[in-house]
């Protein structure tokens, strides 16, 4: 009795001290890499790492610590490339418990090859992350020369899994109640935009229209001319500010934005679109804002209104490019970027782990590659 006593005693401060650093994670990858590294302290398990599972079933490693040689070559490749009984049991439904894992696929495939080490481990536990009835992904753990977990060891490793799967899906919800907030502010802003400043440029025009009408003295009927002019430019910039604020089409999906986009601009986009799947919303977004500007440009730079975006969707990897047949400029692979908007672009993409690239001409025309990761 006194030795069971202790250990629940134990299994409650565990808890306690995982619950205390879930609570304070606001991000995903970090928060997993902490409390990887809280468990195997304060736990007899001295390996871990986490797989992310999508609802397509694709998985990414969220965390890894203490991993022998075998697993951690060439950036963890064993444990980012392949299948295994973990992730099929996962996406078949039928992995909903902690389990000892005794014949690991993983495992095996690095003691195949020549020279590999796990290190006296060749067994795991896995245990799914899960928040009611949602499931986020698999916490694995393991030991030199443990074969399998006992019956309290599990339960306690499936409280801890439980715990990370309601901090992951905190945080989800956190972050999309921000995205829709924002979204919101969005869209308050363009209805102002559009109700003042927007109307009050539209006035202007009518007014230097009328003036210009009005009057006949030339100089007089130039500078009323060069009013509307000039209010009819701050007009389509005020109108492209607010699509961009708030996008008409974007809902319909992004070729659709990207085409009604170029409309208002006086473009005549041609869009080809190669593989369907519905992208996360900050790949959209990223993918969107670069396909704004680099429209932009066009219409300020190219002398040319007609625009080819194509938009190629792989496994795991989405790629976008805008070209068009204008001016173009000299341009060499690696030079300093030529524009702060190229440079915003070039960092939108880099910052979500993607490659961007520009191409350029003289009279052959401009060409932005965009891939990214998802």
């Amino acid at each position: 009795m006194h030795q069971e006593n202790l250990e629940k005693n134990s299994n409650l401060r565990i808890l306690k001290e995982i619950a205390e650093l879930l609570n304070e994670g606001t991000e995903i990858s970090p928060l997993l890499s902490g409390v990887l590294k809280k468990l195997l302290q304060v736990t007899g398990v001295t390996t871990g790492w986490i797989f992310l599972i999508d609802k397509e079933g694709r998985h990414t490693l969220g965390a890894a610590e203490n991993l022998p040689p075998a697993l951690c070559k060439n950036d963890c490749e064993p444990l980012k490339r392949g299948s295994c009984y973990c992730i099929e049991g996962f996406k078949k439904g039928a992995l909903t418990r902690a389990s000892n894992i005794i014949e690991c696929r993983r495992l095996e495939r690095a003691l195949n090859f020549e020279h590999a080490e796990t290190k006296g481990i060749r067994y795991h536990a896995t245990i799914p992350l899960q928040s009611g009835d949602e499931v986020f992904g698999l916490l694995n753990v393991a030991a030199p020369g443990k074969k399998e977990f006992g019956r309290n060891e599990l339960a306690l490793l499936e409280s801890i899994a439980l715990q990370i799967g309601s901090a992951i899906k905190r945080i989800r919800l956190t972050k999309k109640e921000k995205e829709m907030a924002l979204i919101e502010e969005r869209n308050r802003l363009a209805r102002d935009l559009h109700d003042s400043v927007n109307q009050l440029l539209f006035s202007l025009t009518l007014t230097a229209r009328g003036g210009m009408e009005m009057t006949e003295d030339p100089q007089t009927k130039n500078t009323f001319y060069h009013i509307q002019n000039l209010a009819q430019e701050a007009l389509t910039e005020m109108r492209a500010l607010i699509w961009q604020l708030k996008p008409s089409g974007l809902e319909k999906g992004l070729i659709e934005a990207i085409k009604g986009y170029g409309e208002m601009l006086g473009l005549h986009v041609k869009t080809k679109l190669s593989g369907l799947v519905s992208l996360p919303s900050n790949i959209e977004e990223a993918l969107w804002r670069v396909s704004q500007e680099a429209l932009n440009n066009c219409k300020r730079h190219s002398g040319q209104n007609d625009v080819l975006v194509s938009i190629t969707v792989k496994p795991c990897k989405v790629y976008m490019t805008i070209s068009d047949a204008g001016c173009g400029f000299h341009y060499e692979k690696g030079n300093e970027l030529p524009s702060l908007g190229i440079e915003s672009m070039q960092e939108r993409i880099e910052s979500l782990g993607g490659n961007f690239e520009l191409q350029s001409e003289p009279t052959v025309g401009t060409t932005i590659i965009a891939q990214l990761p998802y």
